[in-house]
């Protein structure tokens, strides 16, 4: 196979592909790389399956993808293959709950080209003429899951930064390819926002249905967009109680947890402190005996199978 030389050869257009106004906004987000209590999978989920969507483009997965890292599923029924379910790196249009419509590009982080997916991803964003670009991602960090989720938030938006924004830091991490595509559209004169969310660190391993209800809240509070999360809320309120019945028969954990909350609320009330990962001496505090305790639990609530939280 010969090098892609030109971005656009990186995905193809649906044959039907519906005609896309321009105005719309571009909501992304890609598994594959720290998607912390499968937020961004949670989120794909609730926006292919509970809102009307129409295929504009696909990427192409052989020149994008290491197969042999995420392995398509396939579904073997007594002595045949009856499907195979390859990973897909999709964009949609999409109506959202109250009919507007919007651009979702959603699947896999790429695992190469990623110079050229940048240029794709931007390109595609000034020929569809969107107005904005959104992205979500999910980190672990050590918060408790009694605070609602915090936000870190980048881009262009100074707006969205003061309001949204709770940890602010100068740091080096490595990179989603998201990244990388705010940075150029940033370059490139256009309205980005980035939204990662500070998700529970020993929950960061299952499926955690309030970073998602985060993630489609800080959409909507970027673009306006309307979001199905009834669902979502149940299954948190759910969630959340079997966790607390894990921690309050443990004194060990109810402990820990107390320590990561009065972190977190001394430094949400302006204390100097730099950080709300970090106590006054700034080191973060270990939460490593509340993974083990709530390991039986939170095995159950894996998405086993799922090549996109791999």
């Amino acid at each position: 196979m010969g090098t892609v030389n030109h971005p656009e050869e990186l995905y193809t257009f649906a044959e039907d592909a519906p005609t896309v106004p321009a105005g719309l906004h571009l909501v992304a987000g890609l598994t594959g790389f720290a998607d912390a209590g499968s937020a961004v999978a949670q989120v794909t989920t609730a926006v292919l399956e509970g809102l009307e969507t129409e295929l504009v483009a696909e990427f192409d997965p052989d020149v994008l993808l290491d197969w042999r890292a995420r392995r398509p599923v396939i579904t073997f029924e007594h002595d045949h293959i009856a499907a195979v379910e390859p990973p897909r790196l999709r964009l949609h249009l999409v109506r959202d709950e109250i009919g507007q419509p919007f651009l979702f590009l959603s699947g896999y982080e790429p695992d190469f080209q990623w110079n050229r997916f940048v240029r794709a991803v931007t390109d595609l964003a000034d020929e569809l003429q969107v107005v904005d670009t959104t992205w979500v991602q999910a980190i672990p960090m050590p918060v408790p899951h009694t605070r609602p989720i915090s936000l870190t938030v980048s881009g262009t938006r100074a707006d969205l930064v003061e309001q949204m924004s709770v940890w602010k830091p100068e740091t080096q991490a490595p990179a989603n390819v998201l990244h990388l595509v705010e940075h150029r559209l940033s370059e490139l004169g256009a309205q980005v926002t980035g939204l990662v969310l500070l998700v529970p660190h020993y929950l960061s391993d299952t499926e955690f249905p309030d970073a998602a209800v985060a993630a489609l809240s800080g959409i909507s509070a970027a673009t306006g967009l309307i979001f199905p999360s009834d669902e979502l809320r149940e299954e948190g309120r759910e969630f959340r109680t079997r966790v607390d019945e894990q921690v309050s028969g443990n004194e060990e954990l109810q402990r820990l947890v107390s320590v990561l909350e009065e972190r977190h609320d001394t430094y949400m009330e302006g204390n100097p402190i730099a950080s709300p990962l970090t106590g006054v001496d700034g080191q973060v505090p270990t939460a490593d005996s509340i993974a083990a305790e709530l390991e039986r639990f939170l095995a159950g609530r894996r998405p086993d199978g799922d090549p996109a939280a791999d």
